[in-house]
């Protein structure tokens, strides 16, 4: 008889606490699920609609509360034919409403990682869960690098990408990059780069495995996050296959021209890192979203329960409140443990 994980056994009475407790309840606890990396989360019309890396399809979860998303409503909004440049490995997936649409962004290639490119579906339903999703096609700009994890806003009127990119055609190095977009499907003009890997905390990774070489070096994740005067990119560094696996922070003031990268300041140290005493490793690739009533700022993450758990299938969907320093930078504070009740955020329908 095998010998039974009790770190497993652990995760799996924390998920079924959190369906407990938040069915009609005030208080959750993380993980949000067992499995889901690269979470996702927009709050519209009263409801929360969730999704993560699905790796062959696209999925939307729907719910009033965050908390309930082990039991929510789920939907496959997409899966692609087989035999394109996108029918493989498709990452991040990010569902955005603008200029009146949905879209839903994400990265996916031909089964040769060399071949991820950004990709775009939209549908003009009020519900991402109705209506129908039109594939629109590549996001790219003109030099047509390897791309992944693209997040879109809008900022003073212009609409802007960000991603992780290659700088030439050989992995080694993932810069994080922006472009101005003409519009939800279309960047105009060249790229910029934001930021490489620029400190020892952003270039743990030397692996040996399919997709990476040696010494790679990590910028990818980018998250828009806006405050008073100023507006921040927290991106993921290093390697995900490591336990050092943390968000950074670029910071510029909201009126600055966004494409000159002298403009953003980069933090010498990490803003959210693992939590070994939390029992929370290599937390990343992350996102932000309102409570209900507009008035809290959480975050959301995958993380592992272990040591060296990696880039696979035990990273978990996790989300906690997050406040803001004297100087106007967000605090994220640790990562909050398994099992830790957590008050749902204010407002809930």
């Amino acid at each position: 008889m095998k010998k039974v994980n009790q770190k497993v056994i652990l995760t799996m009475i924390c998920l079924l606490a959190a369906i407990i407790q938040s069915n009609g309840q005030s208080t959750f606890t993380n993980p949000l699920l067992p499995s889901g990396a690269d979470p996702w989360s927009i709050y519209k019309d009263g409801y929360y609609y969730y999704t993560n890396t699905m790796q062959d399809k696209l999925v939307i979860w729907k719910t009033g509360n965050l908390a309930d998303l082990a039991t929510a409503e789920s939907k496959t909004i997409w899966t692609p034919s087989a035999g394109t440049m996108h029918s493989k490995e498709l990452w991040a997936p990010e569902l955005h409403f603008l200029q009146g649409k949905w879209y839903m962004y994400f990265a996916a290639d031909d089964g040769k990682n060399d071949n991820h490119r950004m990709y775009v579906l939209e549908n003009a339903s009020k519900d991402p869960m109705k209506g129908e999703w039109i594939f629109k096609g590549k996001v790219s700009e003109a030099s047509d690098k390897w791309a992944i994890d693209g997040d879109v806003f809008e900022h003073l009127g212009q609409l802007y990408m960000i991603w992780s990119g290659w700088e030439g055609d050989v992995n080694g190095q993932q810069n994080i990059y922006i472009a101005k977009m003409k519009n939800p499907w279309t960047i105009e003009g060249k790229r910029a780069k934001l930021s490489g890997s620029d400190y020892d905390w952003e270039k743990h990774g030397d692996l040996h495995d399919k997709y990476n070489p040696p010494h790679v070096n990590v910028n990818e994740g980018p998250q828009i996050l806006k405050h008073g005067k100023k507006i921040f990119v927290i991106y993921s560094a290093s390697g995900c296959w490591t336990d050092f696996y943390a968000l950074g922070m670029l910071t510029a003031e909201a009126s600055a021209d966004l494409m000159n990268p002298e403009n953003w300041k980069k933090t010498a140290q990490p803003v959210f890192k693992q939590s070994p005493e939390n029992g929370v490793f290599a937390p990343g690739h992350n996102s932000f979203f309102k409570s209900p009533d507009g008035k809290e700022d959480w975050i959301l993450y995958h993380a592992n329960a272990e040591s060296g758990q990696g880039c696979g299938q035990h990273r978990s969907p996790r989300a906690q409140k997050f406040g803001w320093k004297a100087d106007g930078t967000p605090d994220f504070g640790k990562p909050v443990k398994a099992g830790e009740k957590i008050n749902i955020p204010s407002g809930k329908n």
